[in-house]
């Protein structure tokens, strides 16, 4: 019996077409031919199924190809020896086309996987670039954050070829130490800084603390003054350490300034009793100018002057006025002391009872000659004497208002 995909021959043996060729695939012992070729042909229909199968899975999910090839290669070793009648041939010719679709899709994910791995390279170039260029900074912080960032998406990149992988890593590895070298020294000298300003502050707060009990305001405040300036140039310590050392510096410095201000305060108010008591005595000492006795005058003064030095301090606004009202007084008394000496030293008074003796005797001189020259006619001696008597007698008032002086 024939069928367009096989035949069973007289002996029983069924028999499968195979391009220009045929070869057998077995018998069914007991069966008609009909039933025999059905029976292969059932199987071949297996084989169907199967390709089928593989073509539905090949097309419509991401299987490997490595996993597809090899079971291709299977269907296609049981195609090809498969005891079944029907179109093996084209069976094959679909595994091929199966194949094929693998194929291309094999080297349409070898040039994804190598874009793939150029991406990554690039990405890997792009993150070992920007650690070299963060190497040298100095902005520690931010640096250092974005270099761990860098780090994270390293390790989160696919990796490369082993050869390119290690020569990128060993570039981004050699820029994360040249940045951890540099922060490290950096904070070094910065530790060596602040233990410095540490020592210095420490110093700072020892003097401080000494001078907190001392009672020479000015000096001290002076020097508290200078002490903040060197604390400023000081520098910082460790956050903690600073503040530590600035509670105890300013600690010394408030109770200072607290004990200042409660003495200034104290001495403000015994400074402008002060300032009552002086400002009556400056009052009695300008009642003195109306003193015509300078001794008692000057006795008087006197026991202003004992009873000013022992009221003590006036306020500083006021006593440069207050003190020139008492020093006007004290010239005053000191002009009347000189005024009344001149009045009464004898040698003076003496000069000048000689000086009017003498004008006088020497105007009742020039009269006589004159009254002598004019009755002797001599009119120009006697207009000579009369001048020169004229004169004199100008100078006697003078001298008898000095020699008045003295009897004042």
């Amino acid at each position: 019996m024939t069928e367009p995909w096989g035949r069973v021959d007289e002996q029983g043996t069924v028999w499968v077409r195979v391009g220009d060729g045929e070869r057998p695939v077995g018998s069914y012992p007991g069966a008609s031919p009909e039933d025999a070729l059905a029976y292969f042909a059932r199987k071949y229909e297996g084989l169907v199924v199967e390709v089928d199968l593989v073509e539905r899975r090949i097309a419509t999910t991401d299987v490997a190809v490595k996993d597809a090839q090899s079971t291709i290669d299977r269907l296609r070793n049981h195609v090809s020896s498969a005891s079944a009648v029907g179109d093996l041939q084209g069976l094959l010719a679909r595994l091929d086309a199966v194949e094929a679709t693998m194929q291309a899709r094999r080297v349409e994910l070898g040039a994804e996987r190598a874009r793939s791995r150029e991406s990554a390279r690039q990405a890997k170039e792009g993150l070992v670039t920007e650690a070299e260029s963060l190497a040298d900074s100095t902005d520690w912080k931010a640096t250092g954050d974005r270099l761990r960032d860098l780090l994270e998406a390293w390790k989160a990149a696919p990796r490369l070829e082993r050869k390119v992988d290690d020569e990128l890593w060993k570039r981004f590895s050699a820029a994360r130490s040249t940045f951890d070298k540099h922060r490290r020294t950096h904070f070094a000298s910065l530790d060596a800084e602040r233990a410095k300003a540490q020592a210095r502050k420490e110093e700072l707060v020892s003097e401080a603390t000494e001078l907190a009990e001392s009672t020479d305001w000015a000096t001290t405040a002076a020097r508290f003054r200078e002490l903040m300036t060197q604390w400023k140039a000081a520098g910082r310590a460790s956050r903690a350490t600073d503040d530590a050392l600035w509670e105890r510096f300013r600690g010394a410095q408030d109770r200072f300034f607290t004990s200042r201000n409660a003495d200034l305060a104290e001495r403000d108010t015994g400074q402008k009793e002060n300032l009552e008591l002086k400002t009556a005595l400056v009052v009695e000492a300008e009642g003195l100018l109306q003193v015509r006795s300078v001794g008692a005058a000057r006795e008087s003064l006197r026991s202003i002057h004992d009873r000013w030095a022992a009221i003590g301090h006036v306020p500083r606004e006021v006593r440069p006025r207050l003190e020139g009202r008492l020093a006007a007084v004290e010239e005053a008394v000191a002009q009347s002391e000189k005024d009344e000496w001149r009045r009464t030293n004898p040698e003076a008074r003496a000069r000048a009872e000689a000086a009017v003796e003498q004008l006088r005797s020497g105007i009742t001189d020039l009269d006589t000659k004159a009254m002598k020259a004019r009755a002797a006619g001599d009119s120009r001696r006697a207009g000579e004497h009369e001048a020169a008597a004229a004169a004199r007698r100008e100078w006697l008032i003078e001298a008898e208002r000095a020699l008045a002086e003295f009897s004042r």
